[in-house]
Formats: C-alpha cells, structure tokens, sequence
C-alpha cells in the first residue's frame, strides 16, 4: 500500500471478531515474516517501517488508529513489552522482537539480518 510516495509491504486491517487480543496479536504476528503493529502518525512507527523497507523487507502493517479494536490490541502489546511504549512492535518469525529501541539495537549488533533470514524475510 502506498502512502504519499511511501510504499510499505501489506497493510492489513484486523478482522476477525471473537477472539481474545492476545489470540488476535498472537495471529497476527505470525502470518508473515516480519509483522509491524503501528499508529499511522507515529514516528517512530515511520521510522521502523522505513527500515525494513531500506533494507528489502516488505514487513505486513498493521495500523491499531484504523482497527475497530485497536486499541484492544494496542492494550495488548503495552502488556506484552511490559508496559512500555506500544508502537511500533515488532515481530520477525512469529516471535517479539520489541519496539524500535531493541529492532535498532538488533540491527546496530548485527543480530537483525540473521533474523530476517532466519524467518525468511530476506535472501541476500
């Protein structure tokens, strides 16, 4: 999807009604390679996607402010990284990497790249 000249990877609306937040976040994270939870007028959230983008991964979005129950989910990951901020939040291969402190982090220690291509995300 594109914003202005901006093009991520999917952006994905989160539909399914019935399930728990922490049944839907878990789904959610896992049906792609690399799953950013966002706020579209975050910027960090614009910050996390630009670097996935930079870096050849098309990472699935999802926005919480364009979810009907997002901020369910919202609550839900402020839980999952123990109260801190809440977007972005990462995950690479179904599992949490973090909000854009640890993504960064990952990526300046050189952990980041075997990540993505461990969770088939990137190739080269």
């Amino acid at each position: 999807m594109t914003y202005g000249s901006e093009s991520w990877g999917s952006v994905m609306p989160s539909r399914t009604v019935g399930d728990s937040p922490y049944e839907r976040v878990e789904r959610l994270a896992s049906e792609a390679a690399v799953v950013i939870f966002s706020v579209s007028s975050c910027c960090m959230c614009h910050a996390a996607k630009r670097l996935f983008c930079g870096m050849g991964v098309n990472p699935t979005v999802y926005e919480l402010d364009e979810d009907p129950r997002g901020d369910e989910l919202q609550k839900e990951l402020m839980r999952l990284l123990g109260g801190g901020s809440s977007v972005p939040v990462v995950f690479i291969g179904g599992k949490l990497v973090g909000a854009l402190d640890r993504v960064m982090a990952s990526h300046i220690n050189g952990t980041l790249v075997p990540l993505l291509k461990q969770a088939g995300a990137l190739w080269l």
